[in-house]
Formats: structure tokens, C-alpha cells, sequence
């Protein structure tokens, strides 16, 4: 039995908790043996979006010690002293500790931020490094796993730290049926970019825009020609281009483009060659992809 507990900060954010939670409570659900416990300095905290959670202030065994990120993080407030030791002795007992988000705090008050690799919020990040330099952080990625210590980055990522537990220990099918049964579209690795191509472009408020944009990002390996897209979207040629101009400042090619190199990139950081990469996400040879990824 893998035990969880959730250790509670005022003002917590109630994603960076409920993600992580329901990824495990999915898991449970499955048949796995997890337990979830909440625990806090006080009976009774106070959320950032204005509800309360109850906790525990006992400290539970724990296998698995979380602690979600919180609103106003980074300013020099010290953490309750009995939750930085238990972080810290659950550490060097051997157990894993989580942060998502400002969470990391947390975990530099407690130490464990000394020599190690981490991560946070892309807001946070400049913030953390000045207050914990003996730290790496590690920017613009998802989460870090350094010797038990796991860092993430904002709000939704909890959920990719989290399936990427439950991958590790019960296999990526078992992953990938609680991303499913949560309704989560894929889960995404440790590395990958936290503003990648499919959020850079998406804060425009162009809703046909959007539209066009799922359907490229579901089918970005595919041959989608320009007049297929149009006529999808019941507009001309020039006016779909005109739109995606206006929103995106790019073509829908070109936008298709940046999303098969982002792709290939990855691919390749990850062991694979240009010319598969290239293959894989719909280039007919290498050639494009270098040229792309050169221009």
C-alpha cells in the first residue's frame, strides 16, 4: 500500500491539490493500492479560491509526502517549523516528496532544494533560483526528479507529475487508462516545454480561430490542405489564412509546421533520428524537418 499525504499551506491553490488527488483517487478506483490523507498545521484551511479544506494535524505515515503550490509564495514567509522537519526527516528516511507549483518552497525551506535539480510556476522560477541558490532550477520544463525530491511546474501539471508516478510504478497503460478515464487529452513528459506551441498561440480570442486549432492539433501528423480547412470551417481560403494571420500572426501551414518541428524536437532530445522523427510527424523525408528547424 503506497501512502499519500497532502500537506496543506494556507491559501493553497485548489488545482495544484485536487490534479494530484484525483489522479490517485482515479487510481484507487482501478484497484491500485494507494491511501490518501490530508494533513495541516491547522483543522481547517483557507483555499486561494476562497473555500476551505479540512486536514488532518496529525502527521500521517507517509510513503508519499505532496504539498500543493499557494497564493503570495516566495516572499520570505516561514513555513509552520513542524512541517519543514517532517519534510525534511520523511526525506531522509528515505520517503519521496512532491511540490507542484510554489510548492517548491516548501521544500527549499525544509533543505531539500540544496543540490538538487527543481522546478516551479514560470512566474516563480527567477524568484526561487535568488532565494535557494544552491539550487538548479530547471526552467521551462514540467517537472524535475532529483533523489525523491520532485518539483513541478504550475496548476495543471500536478496532474502529468502524477500520472507519471503511476506510470512508473504500474506501467504507461495503466497511466493511460486513468488519463482517459479523467478525460485528460495526453500526458505529457517531465521535459516538455511549459508554454509550448499548443498554449503559446492559444491567448487570442478569436473563437473560430480556436476551432481551426483543435482540428490542426489533433491531426498535425496528417495532410491537411488549405482548402480542406476551409471548406471544414464553411469559409474561403483567404479568409480562414486572413484569420489565423490576425489571431497568430502565422498561416494554418505554418502553424501545422511548428507544431510537427516542436514534436520532432522532442523525438529527437529523446534518442530518435531526424530522419524518423521527420517520418513520424508527417514529413515525407528529412529534408523539411532540417530546413524548418534551421529557418
Amino acid at each position: 500500500m503506497t501512502r499519500i499525504v497532502f500537506l496543506l499551506i494556507p491559501r493553497l491553490h485548489l488545482l495544484d491539490l485536487a490534479g494530484p488527488a484525483q489522479v490517485f483517487s482515479t487510481a484507487i478506483d482501478f484497484g491500485l493500492p494507494y491511501t490518501l490523507s490530508y494533513a495541516a498545521a491547522q483543522a481547517e484551511v483557507p483555499t486561494a479560491q476562497g473555500i476551505a479544506v479540512k486536514a488532518s494535524t496529525d502527521w500521517p505515515v507517509a510513503d508519499i509526502l505532496v504539498v500543493p503550490g499557494w497564493r503570495s509564495p516566495l516572499t520570505n514567509e516561514a513555513l509552520d517549523p513542524a512541517m519543514t522537519t517532517h519534510l525534511a526527516e520523511h526525506h531522509a528516511r528515505g520517503g519521496t516528496v512532491v511540490s507542484v507549483c510554489a510548492g517548491a518552497d516548501a521544500l527549499g525551506q525544509a533543505g531539500l532544494l540544496d543540490g538538487r535539480r527543481c522546478t516551479t510556476h514560470h512566474d516563480l522560477q527567477e524568484h526561487l533560483a535568488r532565494r535557494y541558490p544552491r539550487a538548479t532550477v530547471v526552467r521551462d520544463v514540467l517537472y524535475v526528479i532529483d533523489d525523491r525530491v520532485i518539483t513541478s511546474a504550475g496548476i495543471a501539471s500536478g496532474i502529468d507529475l502524477a500520472l507519471h508516478l503511476i506510470a512508473v510504478r504500474h506501467g504507461p497503460g495503466m497511466a493511460a487508462r486513468v488519463a482517459r478515464e479523467m478525460v485528460v487529452y495526453v500526458r505529457r513528459n517531465g521535459d516538455e516545454q511549459q508554454a509550448s506551441a499548443l498554449l503559446r498561440h492559444r491567448s487570442h480570442l478569436n473563437d473560430a480561430v480556436h476551432r481551426a486549432q483543435d482540428f490542426i492539433d489533433a491531426r498535425f501528423t496528417d495532410r491537411l490542405p488549405l482548402a480542406g480547412l476551409a471548406a471544414r470551417f464553411d469559409v474561403s481560403e483567404r479568409t480562414l489564412t486572413r484569420q489565423f494571420d490576425s489571431a497568430i500572426g502565422m498561416s494554418p501551414l505554418r502553424y501545422q509546421q511548428l507544431l510537427r518541428v516542436e514534436r520532432a524536437e522532442h523525438m529527437i532530445g529523446h534518442g530518435s533520428t531526424v530522419e524518423a522523427a521527420a517520418r513520424a510527424v508527417g514529413f515525407s523525408d528529412a529534408r523539411m524537418l532540417r530546413r524548418l528547424r534551421n529557418g
